[in-house]
């Protein structure tokens, strides 16, 4: 039944002289998803960015694919057809006669958006010749301007596009409009919600993961990596590091009171992580901290890891409640995999009773005791690299 889809943008309309860089990344992303179907067109038109395919059957797929991408508010399934009134008068029948073989229909209304204004007939007067057509072609259906069963809308445009269905979508903006950044990846429920809304904001997203091979388990990097696939499907490919820090706690455990290893511990993460945004042309660190949910996410604890890097760390769940969180994970299809059972390194190092309101300058005396530049360095020698 329909040949094409109607795309709608969001933030990007607001962009002025800018608005064109962001349409042709979000166009990239349309095309650089739905590159696999055969015949598949993608190209601008009066303000909306269209999707053409040759085959009808292919366009449910299509579509499905096109609702994860950011930087879109609404998609449409539509008929293209040329600006001839006869033709757009049959097609509008096609389509009322569609919708009836799927569903109730009592009511119905006529919305025109003539985008052309070349087009002889007007939006009121094409919205009241179409409404006669159906009236006449149609039983016990009545208009109703208020409250229709049915919308069918015509968007006059080069072309006609005749549709019935607006699909709300994620908005935001597109992926790679606002900077790299690289994620730091858990197996828990907080950092892929973290990498999912930062790749909304636009931010092209790597990430980073620890482990402590053998005391954390092959199992715990699947986990991980099925986490990294999950948010790719938002973010696009993922380039992800896993890296072993086993000897960061060994010698953090054998040369600093236990009740510092936590926090130790992540500012080892954050010298490990900036060494890979370098390396890799990032600008941010993103990190699904939430403001007191644990010790080494106090406000004090929170001072102390950031001052060990000079990369800006991004924490878009700081403000959150749990729940917030957990929602948007199984909105996402990442929950049931984050509450897998299966400890990450943080997990099994976590000493019993963690400083919650650490002090600088005790954290950079426990330091002077580890070999920071060789235990860095040897760490990032253990990095691996996949791409998902």
């Amino acid at each position: 039944m329909y040949n094409i889809i109607s795309i709608s943008l969001g933030e990007i309309v607001l962009k002025g002289k800018n608005r064109g860089y962001f349409e042709r990344k979000l166009m990239e992303q349309i095309k650089a998803v739905t590159n696999k179907f055969e015949g598949v067109k993608v190209f601008r038109d009066q303000g909306k960015i269209f999707v053409e395919s040759n085959n009808e059957k292919d366009i449910s797929e299509i579509l499905e694919k096109i609702k994860k991408i950011f930087g879109i508010v609404q998609i449409s399934p539509c008929i293209k057809v040329e600006k001839d009134i006869e033709i757009i008068k049959e097609k509008t029948i096609d389509i009322f006669k569609h919708i009836k073989s799927k569903q109730n229909v009592h009511t119905f209304k006529v919305a025109t958006n003539r985008t052309d204004k070349r087009f002889p007939i007007k939006s009121m007067e094409l919205n009241s010749l179409l409404g006669g057509i159906i009236l006449k072609n149609f039983d016990d259906i009545k208009v109703d301007v208020h409250n229709p069963d049915v919308l069918i809308y015509v968007d006059i445009k080069s072309d006609c596009y005749i549709y019935s269905e607006k699909i709300k979508t994620l908005g935001g903006l597109p992926v790679g409009t606002n900077g790299k950044g690289l994620l730091l990846l858990s197996g828990g429920i907080d950092s892929p919600v973290a990498g999912y809304l930062m790749a909304k904001r636009g931010v092209e997203v790597q990430a980073i993961y620890y482990h402590t091979y053998p005391f954390t388990s092959e199992r715990t990097d699947e986990k991980v990596k099925k986490l990294a696939e999950k948010i790719s499907e938002y973010c696009g490919k993922i380039k992800l590091h896993s890296i072993n820090i086993l000897d960061v706690y060994k010698s953090i455990k054998s040369n600093c009171s236990e009740k510092e290893s936590t926090i130790l511990a992540r500012r080892f993460m954050m010298r490990i992580a900036e060494k890979v945004a370098a390396e890799n042309d990032i600008d941010v660190l993103i990190t699904g901290e939430n403001l007191g949910q644990v010790a080494s996410q106090t406000v004090k604890s929170i001072s102390v890891i950031n001052e060990i890097t000079g990369l800006p760390i991004l924490r878009p769940l700081i403000g959150m409640d749990k729940t917030e969180i957990i929602e948007i994970a199984k909105q996402i299809d990442t929950y049931e995999t984050s509450i897998l059972p299966y400890d990450d390194c943080c997990s099994i190092f976590s000493p019993k009773h963690p400083v919650t309101r650490p002090k600088l300058n005790d954290i950079r005396k426990s330091e002077e005791y580890l070999n920071i530049d060789k235990l860095v360095s040897n760490a990032y020698s253990t990095m691996k690299i996949e791409i998902l």
